[in-house]
């Protein structure tokens, strides 16, 4: 196995990922057009593995520019970050979230076929659970969705379905996250959103180091120990190492797969809030305010498949996956 072209490969995700596929022996290529990212990211995975990235800021629904990369690259295999992900943002602009998770995704995979590429890795969500499936989530449930982002998800996994039953040399892994938080244990890569965060875990990083007063909780009224929404995070580099088993496990089976990456372990907001004051020794202020329209009392995974089919596991918990956060957060003030 060769060049794994790595889509979105400057965001969160993507990054964490190129030093894992580095760190296993793969050679790396990342095609990002920097919407939510920055190309600083880069020179950080190359700072933590020595090693040199080709770097393409291409649009993936740019047909020509991503031909480009396959033409200029032997790829073997593709991962697929690249897409919008803010939930709020996708309810108002649904067309704009169709047309470019939908329709970049598209646009890759007919690349992929002119140039023979057989297998994908998908960057898939928890969200393809939609509301209505008793937890813990496990792969064989239907989906379905809340919003316009989490229906892009559940749509590009039945076009990837579908492409495994016409074309039966490809292989698809659909590898559905909970909730990615943590850094790099550098403190060299981490969560860098643009503008003031979507995500809990860098928003309450601003509030400890001050730039935000306080941390917004969405309702504690739910049916859950403390009240607060419980979802299973993970962290980042457990669920870039995931990526790496999926890869291997892609190469030598045909088909779609479905797996959950997840640490089977559920956690209030509470409790981050707690582990983030015991990682950064400051206190975090909240405020309660009302429920967000279609956010469910609790999420968590089965994680029993990504074991038996991948051989993974998670190894970090959550002190660990704030600590790692807050290094990053004092390290870098002002982000990537």
């Amino acid at each position: 196995m060769g060049k794994i072209l790595v889509t979105g490969g400057t965001g969160f995700i993507g990054s964490h990922t190129c030093v894992a596929l580095i760190n296993a022996g793969y050679q790396v290529v990342v095609m990002d057009n920097l919407c939510n990212s920055k190309v600083e990211a880069i020179a950080r995975i190359e700072m933590i593995t020595g090693r040199h990235i080709r770097f393409y800021r291409t649009d993936m629904r740019d047909k020509h520019g991503v031909c480009q990369i396959f033409e200029d690259n032997k790829i073997d295999a593709v991962i697929h970050f690249a897409g919008w992900k803010a939930v709020g943002e996708s309810v108002e602009k649904p067309l704009d979230y169709y047309e470019n998770n939908l329709g970049g995704t598209l646009t890759l995979l007919e690349v992929m076929r002119q140039f023979q590429c057989p297998i994908l890795i998908f960057s898939s969500s928890a969200t393809v659970y939609g509301s209505h499936n008793p937890v813990p989530y496990q792969e064989d449930m239907p989906t379905s969705a809340t919003n316009p982002y989490g229906y892009t998800k559940v749509m590009i996994e039945q076009i990837l379905r579908d492409l495994c039953v016409a074309q039966h040399r490809f292989s698809a892994v659909a590898l559905r996250y909970f909730n990615p938080i943590g850094a790099h244990e550098s403190g060299l890569l981490g969560e860098n959103p643009n503008g003031i965060p979507n995500n809990l875990v860098p928003y309450v990083a601003q509030v400890a180091t001050g730039k935000l007063d306080c941390l917004r909780v969405f309702g504690n009224d739910y049916d859950t120990p403390d009240g607060t929404g419980v979802r299973d995070y993970i962290h980042v580099m457990d669920l870039a190492v995931g990526h790496v088993a999926a890869l291997a496990y892609a190469v030598n089976h045909t088909g779609f797969e479905a797996i959950n990456l997840g640490t089977g372990k559920g956690s209030s907001v509470l409790d981050v809030v707690r582990a983030y004051e015991r990682a950064s020794g400051r206190k975090i202020p909240i405020k309660v305010v009302e429920r967000r329209a279609g956010d469910i009392a609790t999420s968590y995974a089965d994680p029993t498949k990504a074991k038996d089919l991948l051989g993974w596991e998670t190894t970090y918990d959550l002190d660990k996956m704030c600590a790692d956060s807050w290094k990053f957060t004092l390290q870098n003030p002002r982000g990537l």
